[in-house]
């Protein structure tokens, strides 16, 4: 089950952030429908404890709609947060969430709404293992989960590294996790540089 959204290998709250993109055809949501939040779902959730394609998969339709409205609001709260932090310039990058404060409070809400903790089991003679046990059905605890990831990354130095892709008509963000880093992925560069040749070309041409 593939996701249309642009998975980059990203911390969790990038690659949220990012189920919104863009291509010739203008922006999108990944997590428009049950399908796509569950697909989306579905490719992460080796990234997430609280979550197996399992209990993924035992969704009623209207938990799963549920489910998807809860990613969506992080989702547009992120984005919020995430072009305060980086500055970003891009008109169609911008959150449905139009203020600081409340992007804020989504995300504090988002991060209690379904705790989840670590758990121990130890059968003898069996190397003891950690599980994850939630307050609610896993499949939430995921939005929750996510939410204190967030937060981690907002409020820690691992915020001065995050950035906006600026190649032409992208709408994605990226941690600049190696100094020469400036796109999103290799694509964007390649689309940067095309555009920035022909601007070099225009100009001399004219």
């Amino acid at each position: 089950m593939s996701t249309n959204a642009r998975l980059l290998d990203e911390p969790l709250p990038v690659e949220l952030m990012n189920t919104i993109w863009a291509d010739r055809d203008g922006v999108h949501d990944a997590l428009r429908d049950p399908d796509g939040t569950r697909s989306w779902l579905h490719a992460v959730s080796s990234r997430t404890d609280p979550m197996t394609p399992e209990n993924l998969d035992a969704l009623a339709p209207a938990d799963l709609d549920r489910l998807g409205n809860q990613l969506i609001s992080l989702r547009d709260a992120l984005r919020r947060l995430a072009a305060e932090a980086v500055e970003d310039p891009r008109p169609a990058a911008a959150s449905c969430t139009r203020e600081l404060h409340a992007a804020v409070t989504v995300l504090n809400q988002a991060a209690g709404e379904t705790p989840h903790w670590s758990a121990l089991s130890w059968t003898p003679g069996q190397a003891p293992s950690r599980h994850t046990r939630t307050s609610g059905q896993a499949a939430f605890a995921v939005v929750s989960a996510v939410a204190e990831e967030s937060i981690e990354l907002f409020s820690q130095d691992a915020r001065d590294q995050l950035r906006a892709c600026l190649a032409p008509g992208c709408v994605l963000y990226f941690l600049k996790n190696h100094p020469r880093r400036e796109w999103c992925s290799a694509a964007c560069g390649n689309r940067a540089r095309s555009a920035r040749h022909y601007q070099r070309h225009r100009r001399a041409d004219t």
